[in-house]
């Protein structure tokens, strides 16, 4: 895949999710500009690797640089397998081998691990394929919440 600018490479994992899901990414009502909301504001992380023999990060919004502790030009060179500690990877790859399968997951919750080596949990998160229009995988990509149950209340909207 082409170098795209981070509004273009949200907009495009926005679409990604919706075709998967049937809805395009959290957002509460009346949002200006959806995609520098998402990159910016959202209280919730996204991610996205890509397909190299060891993805690395290619996108990453603030909520999960600041989760990460990365700058936004670090978190572009590390490999996602980094996001877990060692004994946390087999399971991480478990479900990025079902994502791959199935397109998404839902509710994947587990230990992730900060640039200083610090275990922070992730909670309700969502991870599926990133594809072009004719089906050609390019990535993986996750929205996750680093509070177990503290939701705003326009998603609690989306849930009903």
């Amino acid at each position: 895949m082409a170098t795209t600018t981070n509004d273009t490479l949200i907009r495009q994992i926005n679409e990604c999710f919706h075709k998967l899901s049937g809805k395009p990414l959290y957002a509460p009502p009346g949002v200006a500009d959806t995609d520098q909301w998402l990159t910016e504001e959202a209280p919730y992380g996204i991610l996205a690797h890509n397909t190299d023999a060891d993805p690395r990060f290619i996108y990453a919004n603030a909520h999960a640089l600041a989760s990460f502790k990365y700058s936004p030009e670090e978190i572009l060179v590390v490999p996602s397998r980094l996001s877990a500690s060692e004994q946390d990877r087999p399971e991480r790859q478990s479900m990025l081998e079902v994502v791959l399968r199935d397109g998404i997951v839902y509710n994947y919750s587990g230990p992730r691990v900060d640039k200083h080596g610090n275990t922070f949990t992730i909670y309700d998160g969502v991870v599926w394929q990133l594809s072009d229009p004719d089906g050609k995988v390019w990535g993986q990509a996750a929205l996750f919440w680093t509070e177990e149950t503290k939701r705003p209340e326009w998603f609690r909207h989306v849930l009903d």
